[in-house]
């Protein structure tokens, strides 16, 4: 294990709470152990140890982010992409080879979604042919993880947002009955609600979308009466 993933393993994991693990686990399905660290207490020890040991060097940060993903309390995935995020803005084209196996290992929406929403939405800004290759792979793939992150990774963008990109992928996930893909596209229409709330009606209105996908989409919208 790298020392810096090591570093924090030590840290976190001196602060365990087993009375706040249960729960923690139970709220997400059962998907993943705890170290019962709750939000603000896990922020605080990731920022103690980025003030004492800094961000990791890029060369580094690969080997790094998979040792925190290779640990089972979920934590360390959380430590993951907090670390990733401050480091967003200065990651190589390549790294999309990291960001692909952060999404599909150990994938749930707590992780999937801060990524999508997050590293790859500034990624693929950065880099529009890393963008065009992906996006054409993971369009198509069997693994819905990657299909949310297409749905999802605009969500910041507000109006850079390619909404005619947003349509046509959506229009490719019609008929799905996957809860996180049928919610992706209600939360992504959503988002775009507050750039073109008519062009959002217009989409609902004309598209077949699964009832939970309009539903949300229209959320806000509705509660304003507008």
């Amino acid at each position: 294990m790298h020392s810096y993933a090591r570093q924090i393993k030590a840290l976190f994991s001196a602060h365990a709470d087993p009375k706040q693990a249960g729960p923690m686990k139970r709220y997400m399905r059962d998907q993943f152990e705890y170290l019962g660290l709750k939000g603000p207490v896990m922020g605080g020890l990731l920022r103690q140890h980025i003030d004492q040991h800094g961000l990791p060097d890029l060369p580094d940060l690969d080997p790094i982010l998979r040792d925190l993903w290779a640990l089972p309390q979920r934590e360390y995935q959380y430590a993951a992409t907090g670390i990733l995020s401050r480091c967003e803005n200065r990651l190589p084209a390549g790294f999309m080879r990291t960001l692909e196996y952060l999404l599909v290992t150990k994938s749930w929406w707590d992780t999937v979604d801060t990524i999508a929403t997050g590293t790859v939405g500034v990624h693929f800004k950065r880099y529009p042919q890393v963008k065009a290759r992906y996006l054409a792979r993971w369009r198509k793939s069997r693994k819905f993880w990657l299909r949310r992150a297409c749905i999802l990774f605009q969500l910041n963008y507000k109006a850079d947002t390619d909404f005619p990109l947003m349509q046509d992928i959506i229009r490719e996930n019609l008929g799905s009955e996957e809860f996180f893909i049928n919610k992706a596209i209600g939360w992504a229409l959503r988002q775009y609600t507050r750039v073109d709330p008519q062009a959002v009606r217009r989409f609902v209105a004309e598209t077949p979308l699964q009832p939970l996908s309009a539903r949300e989409a229209l959320k806000w919208l509705e509660r304003r009466g507008t």
